[in-house]
């Protein structure tokens, strides 16, 4: 059976540079990195109590619903695994939902994202 750890949070926020300044006076955490992709929405990668966060501006999507629950606050987290295609046949047979197949977005990371309870979308990942 593969292992599994907690690997990150991501948090969709309107003001993602004042949230990271929330966490930083409230809590300490340290700012890793901060930038504009290529869709203008800024991320920014922190630190807190040794675990990676990550805030992120809402798309435009996400903007014409700002006071649905669903488009702020938790995005979603992320377990990783060091064998990610044994977990996602493992799971699937067990009944798991899947609503994203094994991609590569960068290299060293292959991901996939399952539903979790109430809706909350996990990202299944193995950094190399």
């Amino acid at each position: 059976m593969p292992s599994y750890n907690f690997d990150h949070l991501h948090q969709v926020t309107p003001d993602p540079e004042k949230a990271a300044q929330f966490y930083v006076n409230i809590f300490g955490a340290k700012v890793l990195n901060s930038h504009k992709m290529e869709d203008g929405r800024v991320l920014i990668a922190m630190e807190l109590g040794g675990a990676p966060v990550s805030l992120i501006s809402p798309t435009t999507q996400d903007q014409e619903a700002p006071s649905t629950p669903k488009y702020y606050g938790l995005h979603h987290f992320g377990v990783k695994t060091d064998d990610i295609d044994t977990a996602f046949s493992e799971l699937k047979a067990k009944g798991v939902t899947f609503i994203q197949d094994i991609s590569e977005p960068m290299p060293g990371v292959r991901m996939t994202f399952l539903l979790g309870p109430d809706g909350v979308p996990i990202e299944l990942l193995q950094r190399s």
